[in-house]
């Protein structure tokens, strides 16, 4: 496998300051009760004597197929009925909302306007260094399937009569430029809640102020009015509306269980925006741009050669949500099967596009609903709406802790001492530890993009509690490689993983030697991402002594007993997940 970023020791460990800007999955900690794995051994562990080398495509469906099932989609949520009273040109400026299924910015742009431009701006700054520790900010995995992203977006637009925008530099440079040549009376974005987002938004408002355009007439008096552009900033990315909640930003719960239960009491998850058959016509530009390659972006491509492949886009979307919820009829054995970690199936693996604001959240509870009215309704259909719970309640929680949920002592302000020892954070970032559970966790995540909710909180309690290195060390790297990555989620879920998050309770330690037996017991997990384990017995992959390289670091607590009792009161209280 080609190393495609430096070496730890090679980058410069930037000065530790409070920072001015968001970084931006985990998802969430969740219960140790056992799994009921056995009901779905055989969607989550090949079983084939070459399943080292396999590599699952998801969604797993041929270009046709996808076609269609996006078609028919589309095609339900379509109205021919949508009256649009709007004049002159607005902009819909695409962020992480890569959809038009339920994109209420695209819907208002089009009914206050008579064109659309739809606008996707390659921001160099998300290509950069993290804040800390000078990580690539967007690796060439999250990079490529955000390019198919955009691809997919742009195929659609055109279906549609529309097409995409797609400039390279700053939205605060870019956009008023385009406002100007367009006249656009009114842009038109999803609205984000971290500093670096929340930052851009201020600059690109701050540059609109100064765009003077023609004024025009106005039909009813003849006189000349002025037409001062406009920056509407509309929420989206969430189930529930911020709009909708049982109480103010600065006061919503600490603890995620009254929260749930205040929303699930009080709250009405509101409808999907229906998308109009036609968005035409779309205003005139010589050169609509070309969705960039990888190489425009400054990185070198990296290929998935083994584990989960996963398609960017809103088509491929979709037809996730269709293969899982009705092809391959799994929703209803969901909450059995979500703490696996071998194969494409024992969880939704929702979350990338979820992140990449390709698919909308309203769409998969509409889809649940709709699941449980027409086959059935039971714990795992409810389980998927209850994830979807958690990521809400970490993006509302970012408006209300700010930025203190990237200090180092959190929330809370917790006083801990961290090593940054650069030689025992390589062997974690590099699956070099010398534990295997810990080691195949960390390779499929450079290898695919990808980690199961278990197994993020697996080596995130390896790294902070038996290694005592600073959690923030973690939260970068993941913030490097993930697919599925928003500062939300992922800042929200280290937090709690480090002991300093919001609810003082969430301070737990995972047990290597426990995890391995509940959730790996035959060890096919670790000997399909460490092929050297499979020729030993299966008992013996997860500790296999002098086969394997020598441990890095003592564990901890060596003896799982002594956490049995706190991981099952842990487990009375609430279950949390990473990856849905």
């Amino acid at each position: 496998m080609t190393i495609l970023f430096p070496s730890l020791s090679s980058l410069p460990l930037k000065k530790l300051i409070q920072p001015s800007k968001s970084l931006s999955v985990f998802i969430h900690p969740i219960s140790t009760a056992h799994a009921k794995l056995s009901i779905g051994s055989q969607i989550m562990n090949p079983t084939s004597s070459s399943s080292s080398t396999l590599t699952y495509q998801v969604p797993a469906l041929d270009s046709d197929q996808m076609c269609r099932v996006a078609d028919q989609t589309f095609d339900r949520y379509s109205s021919n009925t949508v009256n649009r009273k709007g004049k002159g040109t607005a902009i819909v400026w695409f962020r992480n909302d890569l959809r038009i299924l339920d994109n209420e910015a695209l819907f208002k742009a089009w009914a206050s306007s008579e064109t659309v431009l739809p606008v996707y701006c390659v921001d160099p700054r998300l290509f950069g260094n993290t804040y800390y520790f000078g990580f690539p900010k967007t690796g060439a995995l999250r990079a490529q399937f955000i390019i198919e992203c955009l691809a997919d977006l742009k195929k659609n637009l055109m279906k549609r009569g529309l097409n995409l925008l797609i400039r390279h530099g700053k939205p605060e440079e870019i956009i008023p430029s385009l406002v100007q040549a367009f006249a656009a009376h009114t842009v038109y974005a999803q609205k984000e809640t971290c500093s670096e987002e929340v930052n851009v938004e201020r600059l690109v408002n701050k540059a609109l102020l100064q765009v003077k355009l023609a004024p025009f007439p106005e039909k009813s008096t003849g006189q000349c009015s002025t037409n001062n552009p406009k920056l509407q900033l509309v929420w989206g990315g969430t189930m529930y509306h911020m709009d909708d909640l049982p109480f103010s930003t600065n006061t919503i719960p600490d603890v995620y269980t009254q929260f749930r239960k205040s929303v699930e009491a009080k709250c009405t998850i509101r409808c999907c925006f229906k998308i109009p058959t036609s968005l035409a016509p779309p205003p005139s530009v010589e050169d609509w741009g070309c969705v960039p390659s990888i190489d425009q972006l400054g990185l070198q491509s990296q290929k998935v050669n083994k584990g989960m492949n996963f398609l960017g886009g809103e088509s491929a979307a979709l037809c996730r949500v269709f293969e899982y919820f009705w092809k391959k009829d799994l929703l209803k054995i969901y909450k059995e099967t979500r703490n696996g970690m071998l194969g494409p199936d024992y969880s939704t693996k929702f979350s990338p596009w979820l992140a990449s604001g390709s698919l909308s959240p309203r769409f998969i509870c509409e889809e649940v609903i709709r699941y449980e009215k027409e086959r059935q309704a039971n714990d795992s259909t409810y389980w998927v709406l209850f994830e979807l719970i958690w990521r809400d309640y970490f993006r509302f929680l970012s408006t209300k802790y700010g930025n203190s949920i990237f200090h180092l002592g959190g929330p809370r302000k917790v006083e801990r001492r961290w090593s940054q020892d650069q030689r025992l954070f390589e062997s974690w970032r590099d699956g070099c530890t010398g534990y295997p559970l810990i080691d195949a966790n960390m390779k499929e995540l450079f290898t695919t993009g990808f980690m199961s909710n278990r197994g993020r909180q697996i080596v995130c309690s390896f790294l902070v509690r038996d290694m005592g290195i600073d959690w923030r060390m973690g939260a970068e790297w993941f913030e490097t490689c993930l697919l599925d990555y928003d500062p939300c989620s992922n800042y929200g879920n280290w937090t709690y993983g480090a002991g300093i998050g919001n609810d003082p309770r969430e301070d737990r330690y995972f047990s290597i030697p426990k995890q391995a037996q509940t959730y790996d017991h035959e060890g096919e997990y670790v000997a399909y991402w460490l092929p050297q384990l499979q020729k030993l017995q299966k008992d013996k992959r997860h500790f296999p002594e002098k086969s394997y390289i020598e441990q890095i670091v003592p564990l901890k607590y060596g003896n799982p007993k002594k956490h049995q009792s706190q991981e099952r009161a842990f487990a009375t209280r609430q279950t949390k997940g990473f990856d849905r």
